[in-house]
């Protein structure tokens, strides 16, 4: 149903104003983008074990070409910078490999062999980077694997640089800050489903490449579609001022936890003279809310880390690299960046609280605030991936929560029964269409999408409704400078007009699971309780995790699952007890083995009544990867 339009002249005028205000004359990024570059792959297409693409460093070539009206001129350079692809000296024994994920691969060399930082996504991308960098440096062993922080981008890569056996008879160290696997299996596990089918909009998942399509998401182009996997680290890092030497290597670590992720840090090497801050300060404004879904962020901590950051490790910088984007060189040039990227969340912050403080709603703060000449004259500030709107709006309901004090808005109707009745009153589907192709014509896209998007919660199959409101949002993504908002509003038409493409990618990969505390994977199960459906039942099951000498209960009452560890003796008893080992335990809630094969082959035992545990199965649902965004 329809297909990509062009830019219509409002848009098209407003890109070409950007243009001209941008401040284009700085073309520093230009030479800092291709800095040091060494090789590039010979084939740019990465394949999987089946064959099939998982990354094309390519597929974004026609970035090179001047900028269409279908895109913001900011985020067209952008994306042209970040889709640069290849290895890269960043100084003297640091290596990058930049444009095969959404994130970068950095290679330290020790005395014996090459220390990697975060090993990107998936283990096809992050063996054809070790690869390249082998074909020009030589075929120098992984001694150790460093993690910045939680996200998968940042560790899903692990087994394309380095293997379990490998670290198991040390051979490669695994280190991480304290923390890291608890919030990267309750991020990719608890609501992984919704978060990976609103990444499928953030990234711009099933766009096709181009100027009317995906043109990358501000902080790199997009994902990969590899193997993601988890190694668990040897060595956490739990304290700022650590030091520890690795391979003759002297890393000096700082800890940033609640800064871009909760379990975050960034680390100095002493002898290149060189400081990696993680994603702590990249070019572009970062998320603090990530349109995809997760806990807010603190500005406030993240202002204060980067102070910290200038005052121990600048000084004394000659780089400063991150895992993503390209690195700044010079201390004086360092210290600025990293200066500015401080004051651009700490101004973010304390405006906002003044102006909620003067009682300004989040809507009203993000619609009003501006920032200091300075910061948006600099390009690394602009809102590439996370954007001013959408982070001031974080803020406001880090402090405020969801409600604005307004009681109007205290109790208002759900979507489809709010949609109805502002249909209604609007003189019903077809007047309200007729007058969205009014605002639509006047270049009034965020009013026509919000009118429009009453109309299809109240007739979701108005083929009109689709087409037109598939235009609105696209020329909502043509004007957008941030790649996150162009993916969403593109994502948006592309839905309807081609039907919903679902969750592409699964975020709770094996390794992941197996990595899950005995407390995280029984927290998995309660959030797949159906409330309503299990009032009346009363279930208790014991389950003896033999390699783990513990007992732990699961007890389903009032809708709600409540486990906990108990003593062997202590009062209660259970309606069946299994004795299994962890693994054997992940298979049975998680993995989809059966039980009753299980006590069969003899990997589980089993006392009492065990149909209760299919009655208990019988109350949890499925979540849904498919669901609707934009319909109901």
């Amino acid at each position: 149903m329809g297909s990509p339009q062009e830019a219509t002249p409002s848009v098209a005028d407003a890109n070409s104003a950007a243009q001209s205000t941008l401040p284009f004359s700085d073309t520093r990024d230009l030479d800092a983008a291709g800095r040091g570059f060494v090789a590039a792959l010979e084939s740019p297409v990465i394949a999987g074990a089946d064959g099939n693409a998982v990354w094309d460093c390519e597929e974004f070539g026609f970035l090179t070409d001047d900028c269409p009206p279908t895109a913001n001129p900011s985020l067209w350079r952008q994306s042209e910078l970040v889709a640069r692809h290849g290895l890269f000296e960043v100084t003297d024994r640091i290596y990058q490999i930049r444009g095969f994920d959404l994130s970068n691969m950095t290679i330290v060399e020790g005395d014996t062999g090459v220390i990697v930082i975060d090993p990107l996504i998936s283990a096809e991308t992050a063996a054809a980077g070790l690869k390249l960098y082998r074909g020009q440096r030589g075929d120098r062993p992984v001694t150790a694997v460093i993690y910045t922080h939680c996200h998968i981008d940042h560790f899903g890569g692990v087994k394309g640089v380095t293997t379990q056996e490998a670290v198991d008879a040390g051979e490669c160290a695994i280190v991480a800050p304290s923390g890291l696997v608890e919030h990267a299996v309750a991020e990719n596990v608890y609501a992984g489903t919704a978060m990976g089918r609103r990444a499928a909009y953030m990234y711009g998942a099933a766009l096709p490449r181009g100027p009317q399509g995906a043109v990358g998401a501000g902080l790199g182009q997009s994902t990969s579609t590899g193997h993601a996997g988890l190694i668990l680290p040897t060595l956490d890092i739990s304290e700022t001022g650590h030091t520890e030497t690795i391979d003759g290597v002297t890393i000096e670590f700082q800890m940033t936890p609640g800064t871009e992720a909760p379990a975050e840090m960034n680390f100095y090497f002493p002898q290149m003279r060189a400081l990696c801050m993680a994603e702590n300060a990249t070019h572009t404004l970062h998320n603090l809310l990530t349109l995809r879904g997760a806990l807010v962020r603190d500005p406030h901590v993240w202002s204060k880390y980067l102070t910290e950051a200038i005052t121990m490790f600048a000084g004394r910088s000659d780089v400063v690299f991150a895992s993503h984007h390209w690195p700044t060189w010079g201390t004086e040039e360092l210290t600025e960046f990293l200066a500015v990227q401080r004051d651009l969340y700490g101004y973010l912050h304390d405006q906002t609280l003044r102006a909620l403080n003067q009682g300004k709603t989040g809507l009203e703060i993000a619609e009003d605030i501006k920032l200091p000449p300075a910061l948006e004259n600099a390009w690394h500030t602009h809102g590439y991936y996370g954007s001013v709107s959408h982070n001031v709006k974080a803020i406001y309901q880090r402090y405020m929560g969801w409600f604005d004090g307004n009681p109007a808005h205290l109790w208002e109707h759900p979507p489809v029964e709010s949609a109805k009745r502002h249909v209604e009153f609007m003189g019903g589907i077809d007047a309200v269409i007729e007058k969205a192709r009014k605002t639509f014509a006047d270049g009034d896209f965020r009013f026509t999408a919000t009118v429009l998007n009453y109309v299809l919660f109240t007739d979701p199959d108005n083929s009109v409704a689709q087409e037109l409101q598939a235009d609105t949002l696209e020329q909502l993504g043509y004007g957008a400078e941030n790649g996150t908002w162009r993916n969403f509003f593109l994502m948006g038409a592309y839905e309807l007009r081609n039907g919903p493409v679902g969750t592409p990618t699964t975020a709770a990969a094996p390794d992941i699971i197996s990595a899950m505390s005995v407390e995280q994977l029984f927290d998995a199960i309660a959030l797949r309780v159906d409330g309503p459906g299990s009032w009346d039942a009363n279930i208790t099951l014991d389950w003896v995790i033999s390699d783990d000498n513990r007992r732990h209960r699961a007890q389903l009452r009032n809708g709600l699952l409540v486990h906990f560890d108990v003593p062997d003796g202590a009062p209660g008893s259970a309606d069946a007890t299994f004795t299994l080992t962890k693994t054997a335990l992940l298979g049975v809630l998680l993995g989809g083995v059966d039980l009753e094969g299980a006590i069969s082959d003899g990997s589980v035992s089993a006392e009492g009544d065990v149909s209760r545990f299919a009655e208990l199965a019988g109350h949890l649902d499925e979540p849904d990867p498919d669901f609707a965004i934009v319909t109901p």
